[in-house]
């Protein structure tokens, strides 16, 4: 089901190049699976300088590590000259036999140089394994049209999705019937997700997206709940979102376009027609505006979200009368930025203006637009980010960012002081459930910290009443006793202070010798907050510190803590990296000759750049689906996610931003002398950072370092983005970084 949560600005950039969480993305290719026809690239050059190789060359290249052919290839700007030598391995259908076949050699020699860590690996997946509950289910969630709940049993890969219709109790009776079981749809399949679904509000169609080639590309399909078989229609080349209108057969969703495959129509469908009848409801011109769509929590409205990294539009249609003209909420206006809920016609909106870090304001939806009508709520509070809301029948619930915590603080809307629901922990993070109705005084919610797995509550907050649902599995044999978390803050050599969360076992001693592993992001204003992660655990039974960097450009400490580390300001990210790792080691944290550092997407660009910036410091770099290309990527405009991101990164069309980012983009600044031992990871099918982008920096790399430090490349040829659907595939992933950190950490014996 979708609740339209998380659709600011804030939200949006997290649509950027990270973990994706539970947000689909588009994807740049239409392109089928791997063709066998050899598909030339788009700058031929002579087989002598191809990949082409007798069986005697491949073995011999596989012992040494692949050399990629280099072909010259000049990409001018502003006068500037750029020769990129393997601009070749970019291939947008996935279908040159050249590019798979280096590619395929490079995962030969990854697999070959990793051999011996094969029992590793499976002790740490078996580990990690176990601190996943065979069979699971997701705390039931009640909706108007009854209650529903994901579910995963013993030996399955994939979520079953699964509900109680018609009921309206406390709590679900009997047996779940079930809506979706992605086990059996994806059986024939490398890849299946189901991106979104919603069920009609008469309870009796539902409507999914499923992904079938980890490209962000999705079909709409649907199915009669009363068993009349499902609805003829098929609707390709969608976005996830999607939103049933009250009369249960008009259907909201949204189109990508055909070149940057963003999302950029909203589309009504009548259950049952011809979908080439649908009429389009509106389209963004704007290309650096994304845009999502959902119904309210209230059932009133269908909302739709259009965010760039700096500006925010709402707009809503009523559920009742889905053929109406949507009304805009706030017109967007540059620099403004907010979030709104809806109970019936009142808006409660989170907005910026007038408030760095927003302020809360409530207003009748009719005259949102006008300023003189806003009745403020909460004042913004210095370097204390209002990030996300919920809206009950007499509370608003609000989450807040401070100095790298989160937690939430509820206003009573019929009088009353607002007050925080209480951590007492070091660092923690407390968010928003789901809270699918409006008419309730009861708030799900959900705690966690770096030593208490995620635990659901569901809090009467008229009378205080607190229930404990669900605590999120973590091992039989897990105690939290045995850990500590220390919040430390780190000077970086500007003198701002960096919030750093350790997790390591209780009693550690700060004597220089335990091993490090340190994460980071630092972009989109994603904060990188401090929860629970039972994979961890292997590494700190193991003697591991492991480490947050809460770096600028993130928001933990309010949203100058993100702009601080965004646009001609990125490279504090990366030197406050180096910094905390730095400084970890100096105050006996870590032993000098035994840290790693670790990133993913953006991430994956800061462990790029401070492999050129500091290669002394780390002893190994784990850099997953990583944005390395920076400059090539953001000039080309037909690449998912480039214009709409011009506001985190600057638009190197204009010489500032072009200087700027070619003096830190990793694939541009490689230089000869050693690096680190380096394993980089990515998908295929990526569709956020395209798989050249690590391809290329490898391929660079090798043929420019100057040492014998292990790099390799690891490429999913069936995923994209996040890696593999299953639960139990991204464990396969973890387990090859963490073995082979350990390896170079000289924590295996030979």
């Amino acid at each position: 089901m979708l609740t339209l949560k998380k659709t600011q600005s804030t939200a949006q950039r997290q649509l950027g190049r990270i973990l994706f969480l539970s947000l689909a993305c588009c994807s740049v290719l239409y392109g089928c699976q791997s063709s066998q026809q050899d598909a030339a690239p788009n700058n031929e050059q002579p087989k002598s300088e191809s990949m082409t190789m007798s069986n005697e060359a491949e073995a011999s290249a596989v012992a040494a590590g692949p050399t990629a052919a280099r072909r010259d290839h000049a990409l001018e700007t502003h006068g500037d000259v750029r020769n990129d030598p393997y601009y070749w391995l970019r291939d947008d259908q996935r279908e040159n036999t050249e590019v798979l076949a280096y590619l395929n050699a490079e995962n030969d020699y990854t697999n070959t140089e990793l051999a011996h860590l094969e029992g590793l690996k499976g002790q740490l997946f078996e580990e990690m394994s176990a601190r996943l509950a065979p069979n699971d289910s997701s705390v039931p969630y009640r909706t108007d049209v009854g209650w529903f709940a994901r579910r995963y049993e013993a030996g399955k890969e994939m979520p079953i999705h699964v509900w109680w219709p018609g009921q309206a109790g406390e709590w679900p009776e009997g047996e779940a019937q079930v809506l979706l079981d992605e086990n059996a749809l994806g059986a024939k399949l490398d890849f299946y997700e189901v991106g979104n679904y919603d069920v009609s509000p008469d309870g009796q169609w539902l409507a999914w997206a499923e992904d079938t080639l980890s490209r962000g590309i999705y079909q709409l399909r649907f199915r009669s709940l009363a068993g009349d078989g499902g609805a003829d229609e098929v609707i390709e080349g969608v976005a996830s979102s999607l939103a049933f209108a009250n009369d249960g057969k008009t259907i909201f969703y949204m189109k990508l376009q055909d070149e940057t495959l963003i999302p950029w129509q909203v589309w009504r469908h009548e259950l049952g027609t011809d979908p080439s009848n649908d009429v389009l409801v509106y389209q963004e011109d704007d290309s650096t505006f994304f845009n999502s769509l959902g119904r309210s929590a209230d059932g009133q409205w269908i909302v739709i979200a259009q965010s760039s990294t700096t500006m925010t539009e709402y707009s809503v249609i009523s559920t009742n009368q889905p053929h109406s003209d949507r009304q805009v909420v706030i017109p967007r206006q540059r620099d403004h930025e907010y979030q709104v809920e809806l109970l019936g016609d009142q808006a409660y909106v989170l907005t910026n203006e007038g408030a760095v870090d927003f302020r809360l304001i409530t207003v009748p939806l009719a005259q949102a637009a006008d300023r003189s009508q806003w009745q403020e709520l909460l004042a913004q509070r210095p370097n204390t980010l209002l990030q996300d809301l919920q809206v009950l029948r007499d509370y608003v619930i609000v989450e807040e960012i401070s100095n790298a915590n989160q937690r939430l603080r509820v206003l009573p809307l019929k009088g009353g002081d607002s007050f925080h629901i209480s951590a007492d922990e070091p660092a923690y993070l407390a968010y928003l459930g789901a809270n699918e109705q409006t008419n309730t005084d009861t708030l799900r919610y959900v705690y966690s910290s770096p030593t208490t797995p995620a635990t659901t509550f569901d809090l009467n907050l008229k009378t205080g009443e607190k229930v404990q649902r669900k605590q999120e599995f973590a091992g039989s044999d897990f105690d939290a006793s045995k850990y500590e978390t220390t919040r430390l803050e780190i000077t970086a050599r500007d003198g701002t202070l960096v919030p750093v969360t350790l997790l390591h076992r209780r009693g550690q001693k700060t004597d220089g010798q335990a091993p490090l592993y340190l994460q980071g992001y630092g972009s989109y204003g994603f904060s990188y907050l401090p929860g629970f992660n039972s994979q961890v655990l292997s590494l700190v039974d193991r003697g591991f510190v492991t480490g947050v960097a809460h770096i600028r450009g993130g928001q933990e400490k309010g949203r100058q803590w993100y702009d601080n580390g965004k646009l001609l300001n990125k490279k504090n990210t990366f030197t406050d990296f180096i910094d905390v790792a730095q400084g970890l080691v100096k105050q006996g944290w870590a032993h000098p000759e035994k840290v790693a550092g670790s990133g993913r997407s953006a991430g994956g660009l800061l462990i790029g750049a401070v492999a050129n910036m500091a290669p002394e410091t780390f002893k190994v770099l784990l850099a997953g689906v990583p944005f390395v290309d920076v400059v090539t990527t953001m000039l080309d405009e037909s690449i998912p996610l480039t214009t709409y991101e011009y506001d985190e990164w600057g638009n190197p069309n204009q010489k500032a931003f072009y200087d700027y980012m070619l003096s830190y983009s990793p694939y541009d600044n490689l230089h000869q002398g050693p690096y680190p031992n380096i394993l980089v990871t990515t998908g295929l099918w990526d569709p956020a950072v395209q798989y050249w982008e690590p391809a290329k920096w490898v391929a660079s790399l090798r043929a420019t370092k100057q040492d014998n430090n292990a790099l390799l490349l690891y490429t999913d040829m069936t995923a994209g983005h996040r890696g593999g659907a299953g639960r139990f595939d991204r464990l396969k992933d973890r387990s090859m970084e963490y073995a082979f950190m350990m390896d170079h950490l000289g924590m295996v014996k030979k």
